[in-house]
């Protein structure tokens, strides 16, 4: 997995890329909020256009993310997910655990509300 992070607007946008599988992967994700808790910025989109594969290891990153956010003031919201991963979280049900956006312009101003 490959992370890049930019900020629109107050809202930070991580942009995920390749495969999300665990391991160090959850790690990296998790340091990263906690960093950006602390630094004030609980309002988070992850970009999904670039993610290949996700397996339940890396559906539960997003998970434990969505989750330490929102006990911390803020959210975790999906933008640009893939046929594929779309198609994944109606399998396990986790479409209504995530607000998720067609564009990552949607997701970022749904935090402007």
């Amino acid at each position: 997995m490959k992370l890049a992070q930019k900020e629109e607007r107050g809202v930070i946008i991580l942009q995920l890329s390749g495969k999300i599988m665990g391991g160090p992967d959850a790690s990296t994700i998790n340091d990263l909020l906690h960093e950006l808790i602390e630094s004030n910025k609980p309002h988070v989109v992850v970009d999904m256009s670039q993610v290949e594969w996700m397996n339940s290891s890396g559906l539960g990153i997003l998970i434990g993310g969505v989750t330490t956010l929102r006990n911390n003031g803020g959210d975790l919201k999906l933008a640009c997910a893939t046929k594929k991963i779309q198609d994944l979280l109606v399998i396990t049900k986790l479409q209504s655990v995530f607000e998720s956006f067609d564009q990552i312009e949607d997701a970022v101003a749904s935090f402007q509300k």
